[in-house]
């Protein structure tokens, strides 16, 4: 079904609410702009499929009550960015919802699997892949792209099913809940822009006091490429911020002897940059930011990663699951280096399958050694 007016989308979700299950996906561009431009909204109930056109429909609103609805659960793939829209277009979060990328990663399949080979793996069917990359903003839309976008959730709800029961039969339904909350938490979505500066491309080359100055204008470009609603880097990229904030440039002369800045800022802008930079740079060290990088205190925990990667590579292996869904690299280095809040693999079933070992190992209770060419965990 297509739906391009707002009575047969306000019907649809009446309809919708009598559903076990709603299958959501997003097909959206963003080369130019700062936020995701939706250009359709597919949905899947346990007996339709609508394709929604946001061009012509008057307010997505209307969906609100059905993504709230606690009877109805939201099904995504992947559905990181398919969330952040839906909030911003329909002003909430679905709840509750079911990922089955994060779930297939429980379920033997490989870290962040797509959604076409997953529906090999749990349907046996292979989707078409000629309209992957087409201009979804494009009207009107060919049947080849009605069909792909309408297999984007088409296989969802079977999926579902499947692997619902899996996970139930392994006992690992419940190790999912934190995942997908964490999801639903509108906290993850919002905009910090004081922080943006810590993602920078060669950030690690400044020292604190650049740091400083970095923040002020990565956090400045935050809100411009909102206001201008344009991608950040076509205000100024992560390459012109670090070699300005390395020359602490103090003035619009030398902000503009980094290549192709004069290109791209007026002189207004360049003025409340340098401004912004000096500012930062002549505060007192304790308003200077710290590196995320390791500092030279830090001890080198290369021998315990050794370890510690090893023992969560068996744990893994024997239960299943892949390895960075298991413990990423840095949540390890974290723990090695006597960090114990704020680490994933230190929270609810990571925790329960090897991160009370990983601690254990660090405290030297347990052991490592090889039987026969097979890792053997002993007590100490």
């Amino acid at each position: 079904m297509y739906i391009a007016n707002q009575e047969d989308l306000e019907a649809f979700a009446n309809r919708a609410m009598r559903s076990s299950v709603l299958a959501i996906d997003t097909e959206f561009l963003r080369e130019k702009t700062y936020y995701a431009k939706l250009c359709l909204l597919q949905l899947a109930t346990d007996d339709e499929t609508a394709i929604v056109d946001p061009f012509e429909v008057d307010d997505l609103r209307v969906l609100a009550p059905l993504l709230e609805n606690e009877s109805v659960v939201k099904l995504f793939h992947a559905g990181g960015q398919d969330l952040e829209i839906l909030l911003r277009e329909v002003g909430t979060l679905p709840r509750p919802l079911f990922d089955t990328q994060v779930a297939a990663a429980l379920l033997g399949h490989t870290q962040q699997i797509g959604y076409a080979a997953l529906v090999h793996a749990e349907c046996g069917v292979t989707l078409k892949k000629i309209d992957s990359f087409t201009d979804w903003s494009r009207r009107p839309l060919s049947e080849s792209q009605l069909e792909y976008a309408a297999d984007d959730v088409a296989y969802l709800p079977r999926m579902y099913e499947r692997m619902r029961a899996q996970l139930v039969e392994l006992g690992r339904l419940a190790w999912l809940d934190r995942d997908f909350e964490d999801l639903a938490d509108p906290k993850r979505y919002a905009t910090n822009e004081r922080e943006r500066y810590r993602r920078l491309k060669r950030v690690s080359q400044l020292s604190r006091r650049q740091l400083a100055a970095a923040r002020e204008v990565a956090a400045w470009r935050e809100l411009e490429a909102q206001r201008r609603d344009v991608p950040r880097k076509w205000v100024v990229t992560d390459e012109q911020i670090v070699e300005a904030c390395k020359r602490e440039a103090r003035t619009i002369d030398e902000l503009f002897m980094v290549r192709g800045m004069s290109d791209r800022l007026s002189t207004k802008d360049a003025r409340c940059v340098v401004a912004l930079m000096s500012s930062a740079l002549d505060a007192p060290p304790d308003a200077w930011p710290e590196p995320d990088r390791c500092g030279k205190n830090e001890p080198n925990v290369d021998a315990e990663l050794d370890l510690m990667c090893a023992l969560v590579r068996l744990r893994a292996k024997q239960n299943g699951v892949a390895f960075p869904t298991l413990a990423s690299h840095d949540d390890l280095a974290r723990v090695a280096r006597g960090y114990r809040e704020g680490v994933d693999v230190l929270r609810g079933w990571r925790r329960s399958l090897v991160g009370e070992e990983l601690l254990r190992l660090l405290e030297g209770k347990i052991a490592l050694s090889l039987s026969n060419g097979e890792i053997k965990v002993t007590e100490v």
